[in-house]
């Protein structure tokens, strides 16, 4: 939900009580644009990424990628084992 906010003379924003003492990471993407993600040490919305389960599956995808060339693919191929 996208909220107006007034820069104060300091050059601060206030994001709201909920947010006090928490981190934060500001990322300028554009000349007067700023992405802001709250977390700890991991922006909160890339957390998940950093669970046991999901890490063990990114190290199995590593893995495979690593012993297994890229090639060309069958587009009909592929689209007949969906089908199945």
């Amino acid at each position: 939900m996208a909220t107006i906010k007034t820069v104060g003379n300091s050059g601060q924003i206030s994001l709201g009580k909920e947010y006090a003492g928490r981190h934060v990471l500001v990322d300028q993407i554009d000349e007067g644009v700023w992405l802001i993600k709250a977390g700890s040490f991991v922006p909160d919305s890339e957390a998940w990424i950093h669970s046991p389960l999901v890490s063990a599956e990114l190290d199995r995808a590593i893995i495979w990628a690593e012993e297994n060339s890229p090639g060309e693919s069958s587009l009909d191929e592929l689209e007949a084992k969906v089908k199945k």
